[in-house]
């Protein structure tokens, strides 16, 4: 087994996830804030974060995002925040990479559009080159997420003409419907093209499973030398039928599982510098 570190993310709060169905979903600052430092505490480093208003409601709006970062890093200093610019599907670009302006240290970056259950999740290539453009000229570290195998490919021909340098951090989002599902061979296939086109690059991969393939897909990356995220973002339930008591649980399953296997979980300090954050 690789040795590195593991680096959990968690996405505590997600952009279509609602309390009616997880009632523990934070969504006020102060609510991220707690789960996120319960996260951290559990074994996190990395909160992925998407906003909501009081309501519930999505919310891509600059003042949000402030908020939810000031309110996180008074409780986690360390903590390593990476925004969404995804938000929910549907949200105009203009509108989706407007927390930019707040510098964090890292942002999703989506490679691709692609049908998103009964959506389309539109990411045009010059808004994603526009993007990523951005993130480097501002210092941000783009996490790349990849639903699909053209997704990673098209990542490689951004590093090749320039526009995404390295290191390269790749998320692999598996089980949306109109992505790749998280059946374990694709996860196994888009390890094997990425060492194929990443061979003499520096990258990092990690894996986010939707709903009930969370926790396998989790326990692949461990083996196979990946990192994890996990929370409500992704999946609401600790076992088939039990809903997870917060995104903290959700966590400290996978240190221990990590630990169990031979592989100690990194802290926020220690994931800095796995990532290339300086």
């Amino acid at each position: 087994m690789d040795r590195q570190s593991l680096v959990i993310t968690c996405a505590i709060t997600g952009a279509e996830t609602t309390r009616d169905k997880q009632p523990n979903l934070p969504v006020t600052p102060d609510e991220q804030a707690n789960a996120a430092y319960d996260a951290i505490a559990a074994g996190a480093s990395v909160i992925h974060l998407h906003v909501r208003e009081d309501d519930g409601k999505p919310s891509q709006r600059v003042e949000r995002f402030k908020q939810a970062i000031s309110a996180i890093k008074a409780k986690a200093p360390d903590v390593i925040i990476q925004i969404s610019t995804g938000g929910a599907v549907g949200e105009p670009i203009d509108k989706r990479v407007q927390p930019l302006a707040l510098k964090p240290e890292m942002a999703s970056l989506n490679l691709g559009t692609m049908n998103f259950g009964e959506e389309i999740f539109y990411n045009h290539p010059r808004d994603i080159m526009a993007m990523a453009a951005k993130m480097h000229k501002t210092g941000i570290i783009p996490e790349l997420e990849i639903y699909d195998v053209g997704m990673l490919e098209s990542a490689f021909r951004l590093a090749k003409q320039g526009i995404l340098r390295e290191p390269l951090n790749f998320q692999f989002v598996l089980g949306v419907p109109g992505g790749m599902s998280g059946e374990p061979e694709n996860l196994v296939y888009l390890v094997s093209i990425l060492k194929k086109y990443g061979h003499g690059k520096t990258f990092h991969w990690g894996v986010a499973g939707i709903g009930r393939n969370e926790l396998p897909l989790a326990v692949q990356a461990i083996v196979m030398g990946g990192h994890v995220r996990v929370g409500f973002e992704d999946n609401i339930f600790y076992h088939k039928g039990e809903l997870a008591k917060s995104n903290a649980q959700l966590v400290a399953r996978i240190k221990m599982l990590s630990e169990e296997l031979g592989r100690r979980v990194a802290e926020p300090v220690e994931a800095r510098k796995l990532l290339g954050i300086s």
